[in-house]
């Protein structure tokens, strides 16, 4: 049950930024929207930001704008139950209608607290399992990378598959796995089996590289969602809000996607033949790029060949081509590939302001 309702709550002076920051505060994947009485007007849950995210809708509008979206849909009145409610009641509203949350109130519709699947159903579904690909040799960081695997490179005052590691542990992922290939030993000599960074650590060895795909093909088949990271990313990433997301979606892989600007520095003209039917001057286009993290079932995992080069887009246009279910998780948070000079450098400035996982 939670109760903190300063973390919980917003007002409708809110924008869509500053509940999403709210949001990642209060570890709870929704926030209410309330008057100066506490009264509840509506909700926001993380999957209205992130769809927000895939809509280009600007993060510095008001979060009415998201309730406005919400007309005329199931969920354009929030559902709710009496504070007090038998915790049966409430699995039954959150298993009829769906959802993950349920806000409780008063008789006046005044917010008390939220009570959550996970406080009903503790560890309800089995957590994923993780990959972290770290074999790359990572020649753009030459010569920082010369002795020390890419991954291993540190981002404040510690090896950033450390930093990485342990927002896993906190997600509540306990099985890891990494792929390694370039001067692997470092790797597996600083965490071992993985107890004393309390998760269970296994290794994939590429003898050659064979992409991402294919390093993981070489894995026993999971029974579990499987997480696949790259290992010179630096994330805030909510990985519990990506498999909610991943499982709320049905989908048979989820690819985690972040918004680039692209901006021309001259003017587009645009013609029909050598009609000029509109100029431009100097347009920015935005696109959706693969932030390089996923999710995947275990029946996907088992349909890549064992040992042989296949990258994740070879698997994405797979699915793609059966019609399987394929879905787009924007990412809001910071993320940083360090995969240059320039982003190493910006992971370091972006870490000194970062609070410890721990």
């Amino acid at each position: 049950m939670f109760t903190d309702l300063t973390l919980l709550c917003v007002t409708g002076g809110a924008t869509i930024r500053d509940t999403a920051i709210q949001m990642e505060k209060s570890g709870i994947r929704i926030v209410l929207l309330v008057d100066q009485e506490q009264r509840l007007l509506g909700t926001i849950t993380d999957g209205d930001i992130r769809r927000a995210v895939l809509s280009n809708i600007d993060l510095a509008r008001p979060i009415s704008v998201l309730l406005d979206q919400k007309q005329g849909s199931i969920y354009s009145h929030p559902i709710t139950a009496p504070v007090g409610s038998d915790p049966a009641r409430l699995l039954s509203i959150l298993q009829q209608h769906k959802i993950f949350q349920i806000p409780l109130v008063d008789a006046d519709n005044k917010v008390v607290a939220l009570a959550t699947m996970e406080d009903l159903i503790p560890q309800q579904e089995q957590p994923p399992q993780a990959v972290i690909m770290a074999g790359g040799a990572g020649t753009r960081l030459r010569p920082l990378t010369d002795d020390t695997p890419k991954p291993m490179l540190p981002v404040g005052d510690r090896p950033l598959l450390e930093i990485i590691v342990e927002q896993l542990r906190n997600a509540g992922i306990n099985k890891v796995n990494i792929s390694v290939h370039h001067k692997s030993e470092q790797i597996t000599g600083h965490f071992g089996d993985g107890e004393g960074f309390g998760v269970d650590i296994a290794y994939v060895t590429e003898d050659r590289p064979l992409g991402t795909a294919g390093a993981i093909g070489l894995m026993d088949s999971p029974q579990e969602t499987l997480l696949i990271i790259y290992g010179d990313i630096f994330t805030q990433v909510d990985f519990r809000a990506m498999l909610a997301y991943h499982r709320e979606q049905a989908a048979d892989l989820t690819v985690a996607v972040l918004q680039y600007d692209m901006q021309v520095p001259y003017g587009v003209v645009e013609c029909q033949g050598s009609v000029v039917e509109s100029l431009t001057e100097k347009p920015q286009f935005k696109f959706l790029v693969n932030a390089g993290i996923y999710l995947l079932e275990p029946h996907v995992h088992r349909s890549i060949p064992n040992g042989e080069p296949s990258d994740m887009t070879d698997i994405i246009q797979g699915l793609l081509k059966k019609g399987r279910p394929v879905v787009a998780f924007p990412i809001y948070e910071g993320w940083i590939d360090i995969g240059q000079v320039d982003d190493y450098r910006q992971a370091q400035v972006a870490a000194k302001n970062q609070p410890s996982e721990s």
